[in-house]
């Protein structure tokens, strides 16, 4: 039997994955009442699938705004690790000594410069990398293989724990007076004089501030604040090895190591709408790659693997949007949870207190599409 909670607060929001939790702590640290309303165990969730990847490198290379935020995004980050650590306790897994893209042949350091340096290019200087050659390369990670030509390397990246990141943002809102409910999807939300009433299967609830943060179902939701969310899945696959001493210093695009030891293996982008079996041709061309990268991982046992669906925009971004016609109701969507959990903690959870997104989020608006 569930416990009895109030049914009113300053702020809920429809979805506890990484962006509904970072949003929530960021409202409850403010002082704001906070419910979140978390979907069915049987939901398709972006996070049970997570890299884990704090990440700068190539983001809004072609879309200044989004380079802006994911960067303003990375330098906040050591700031909430702080919060968390002092709210929570253990270690979240923050790393963020730096990241690198591998590139197997000449053509793909020729194409990995060409979109960093567009990048540093709108910039203003706030963006840096290097290109490595194979011997600098070698001398960070010795078991590289043959086939590596080098590597671009960002001191903004790093990689993060994010279980243990979820765990934090939840004890944090709940440390701060929020609350956290489970297997209670938002099924309608209306206007209650001058609040927002959400309607779900365990009762109603109203607020003065509602964010839909529902992964894939802000696509279905966003309509009942008048808002639109154009959204697709796309699905990637991730191979956990066995514990190992170290292997990788620091984080890359196809691989992490845990701070427990085990490998993470995985960079798959596949449009297969709503299915998300594990599929042995690709989970392959995922290893090959690992192999041609470091070839004594030959003998490593693989111990896991899954897939989970990304949110994807119709362009790759993410949706920052207000309703017109519900006041106080936004929705946010984005396939970059763990790198910009440190912007909607305390960035974006700011605007939406005050009730307006910030300028710099214009660009994001799902209004983009309609040309």
């Amino acid at each position: 039997m569930k416990a009895a909670v109030k049914s009113n607060f300053d702020a809920i929001i429809a979805g506890a994955g990484l962006i509904g939790l970072s949003i929530g702590y960021g409202l409850s640290r403010r002082g704001m009442s906070v419910l979140i309303l978390d979907g069915e165990d049987t939901a398709i969730r972006a996070a049970r699938g997570n890299f884990g990847l704090v990440w700068v490198q190539g983001k809004g290379a072609y879309f200044p705004p989004y380079a802006d935020w994911t960067m303003r995004s990375s330098e906040l980050w050591p700031k909430l690790t702080d919060e968390l650590q002092e709210i929570d306790g253990p270690e979240i897994g923050l790393h963020q000594d730096g990241g690198l893209t591998i590139c197997l042949s000449e053509a793909e350091m020729q194409k990995r410069f060409e979109k960093l340096d567009h990048l540093r290019a709108h910039q203003n200087g706030r963006f840096r990398f290097e290109m490595l050659d194979r011997a600098t390369l070698k001398d960070i990670m010795p078991g590289i293989g043959p086939q590596v030509v080098g590597a671009a390397y960002c001191a903004h990246d790093g990689h993060v724990n994010p279980l243990y990141l979820m765990r934090a943002l939840q004890n944090g809102v709940v440390k701060n007076g929020g609350v956290c409910i489970s297997n209670t999807p938002v099924q309608d939300i209306c206007k209650s004089g001058t609040s927002i009433r959400v309607c779900t299967k365990d009762g109603d609830f109203e607020c003065q501030r509602l964010v839909l943060a529902a992964g894939l179902a802000n696509a279905t939701l966003a309509p009942k604040v008048g808002l639109r969310q154009s959204l697709r899945p796309q699905k990637g696959q991730i191979v956990v090895t066995e514990k190992l001493e170290q292997q990788l210093p620091l984080p890359t695009l196809l691989l992490r190591q845990t701070d427990e030891g085990g490998l993470m293996i995985g960079d798959s982008h596949e449009d297969t709408g709503f299915e998300t079996s594990v599929t042995p041709d690709v989970v392959s061309g995922i290893a090959n790659r690992a192999l041609a990268t470091l070839p004594g991982l030959a003998d490593v046992g693989v111990v896991r693997s899954w897939a989970a669906l990304r949110v994807m925009s119709k362009d790759g971004y993410p949706i920052y949007d207000q309703s017109e016609t519900m006041s106080g109701a936004f929705a946010v969507s984005c396939h970059s949870g763990v790198t910009l959990s440190a912007a909607h903690a305390l960035d974006l959870a700011s605007y939406i207190a005050e009730g307006r997104l910030g300028q710099e989020l214009d660009g994001f608006s799902q209004r983009r599409f309609n040309v």
